[in-house]
């Protein structure tokens, strides 16, 4: 039996996207091998979602995002670049894909999951019209900046959650503090690292924008008065850092399309130091402190006065804000909330969206029992579903049916009400890195009652989506005539073993 692997997998997707001329960008995140295409039109989508290891295809913006689980993208995307490297050479899977379609998928049966594949696929085609706007698009580039961040966040956070536990238990005394000092490192010069990706971004010279945005964190800071108060080294974070690395790189711009080249070489990252860095120092840093300080505040007053009401609409609206693209500009409040407090309140409740979808693709599992297709197909990305990673079972069920994506948003907004009321109770909930969610949110969990009581109110608050959802989706998310009108379009019909046709995602 054949085995995928990162090359094989790899091999297979680059003749699906067009091949290695059609693409100019590689790039990944925590779950999504994201593409940049010059000709978006030769893309294979039907084969690619056939392709074991896919679990499904977003479209955001001008990136092609295809969904390959968390562990698995990082070792594809090594080795599609390999390949890319290569000129693309090897390009087959030796497993029947040829570079255009499955073996025998254009004579394969349409089924009740391969039309809702194709309805996912008309949502999202018009949905990426909707998304051109300017503000999705600077919410994209935004997003650009911290995405790269996330598996730093993600290793350091883990670290902290040690150090954490061993300090409470009081074992290993010895080593607790080199485990909070590896944790602590990454935050405490992040400023720098946002910096670099901001200038990186919006076409500056990386190092140069890294340079602007590490006065943010520099001790020597404290000497500095401004608007008649001493500032703080880290005042501002990554909202100051990230302000003034974007108009670090303006001046840069600006100086290059005017030095002439013998003087360029000196004045331009001169320039772009001294001017940016005293904006930064006298504006900047005070107002960013401000805004960052606000957020804070405003995070926790949401949630200690009013936690089961801000759950229930946080974890009811998230999934359209995934699904219109702007969740992203949550990103950068979350890493502030991390910055200042060591945790962000806000995640464990948008992650009950999660539970939410998975509650109800599980009712659509047990409503439509006779759609072998569809339940194959549901049994593929449940997995990764449980894991956070939601793409599969949105494009690939709820969306497309309609009425199951309502009730996914109702699963998720109790799941974030339990949340919330124990947050008023007390008990909050805060993760320690951005990314994850599902249960693999449980390492990075933290809280000021305790892991145990931390994990706790997190698993019940999912439990409650997962049922909520089920139970939504299972009596009012697919009519009464749901299992009938499957029935009776005779799409339902078991696909022969030997019969060709596309192959379901393997859950990673």
């Amino acid at each position: 039996m054949h085995k995928d692997t990162p090359h094989s997998t790899a091999a297979a997707l680059l003749p699906l996207v067009g091949g290695p001329a059609n693409v100019t960008s590689v790039a990944h995140c925590m779950t999504r091998l994201r593409l940049v295409l010059a000709d978006r039109s030769r893309v294979d989508d039907a084969a690619l979602r056939a392709l074991p290891g896919v679990l499904g295809v977003v479209e955001d913006g001008e990136s092609y995002q295809v969904v390959l689980g968390p562990g698995v993208v990082g070792r594809v995307t090594g080795a599609f670049e390999a390949l890319l490297a290569a000129g693309g050479s090897g390009a087959t899977d030796g497993g029947g894909f040829t570079g255009n379609a499955p073996v025998g998928a254009a004579d394969a049966p349409v089924g009740t999951a391969d039309a809702l594949a194709l309805r996912g696929a008309e949502l999202k085609a018009r949905q990426k019209q909707r998304n051109a706007t300017p503000l999705k698009t600077a919410l994209r580039r935004v997003a650009n900046i911290f995405v790269p961040l996330i598996p730093a966040l993600i290793g350091c956070g883990i670290v902290a959650g040690i150090a954490g536990l061993l300090t409470n238990l009081h074992w290993l005394p010895g080593i607790t503090p080199a485990l909070a000092a590896l944790s602590s490192a990454f935050m405490a010069l992040i400023a720098v690292f946002v910096g670099h990706n901001t200038a990186k971004e919006f076409g500056g010279t990386p190092v140069l924008g890294g340079a602007v945005a590490a006065v943010v964190v520099y001790p020597g800071v404290a000497k500095v008065t401004a608007f008649g108060v001493a500032l703080a080294p880290g005042q501002g974070g990554v909202l100051g850092a990230l302000a003034a690395a974007l108009l670090g790189t303006y001046v840069e711009k600006w100086c290059r399309a005017r030095l002439p080249g013998t003087l360029d070489v000196l004045l331009t990252p001169t320039l772009t130091v001294l001017v940016s860095g005293l904006v930064t120092l006298y504006v900047l840093m005070y107002a960013a402190g401000e805004v960052a300080t606000a957020i804070g505040t405003a995070a926790n007053w949401l949630l200690t006065t009013t936690g089961a009401l801000a759950g229930l609409i946080l974890g009811g609206l998230f999934l359209p804000l995934v699904m219109l693209g702007l969740h992203q500009a949550l990103i950068p409040i979350h890493t502030t909330l991390i910055e200042q407090q060591g945790h962000t309140v806000l995640l464990p409740i948008l992650a009950m969206a999660g539970a939410g979808q998975v509650g109800a693709a599980a009712a659509v599992y047990v409503r439509l029992r006779h759609d072998t297709a569809l339940r194959t197909t549901i049994r593929s990305a449940l997995p990764a579903g449980l894991l956070g990673v939601g793409e599969p079972l949105i494009y690939g069920v709820s969306l497309p049916l309609g009425r199951p994506f309502l009730t996914a948003c109702v699963g998720g907004a109790a799941g974030g009400a339990f949340v919330g009321l124990f947050a008023m109770l007390g008990t909050g909930v805060g993760a320690t890195a951005i990314g994850p969610s599902g249960w693999a949110l449980f390492p990075l969990l933290a809280g000021g009652g305790g892991w145990a009581a931390t994990a706790g109110v997190y698993g019940g608050g999912l439990l409650t989506g997962y049922v909520v959802g089920f139970a939504a989706t299972y009596f009012f998310g697919l009519g009464d005539g749901a299992d009938r009108a499957v029935c009776d379009s005779g799409e339902h019909e078991p696909r022969p073993a030997d019969r060709p046709g596309p192959r379901p995602a393997s859950p990673r």
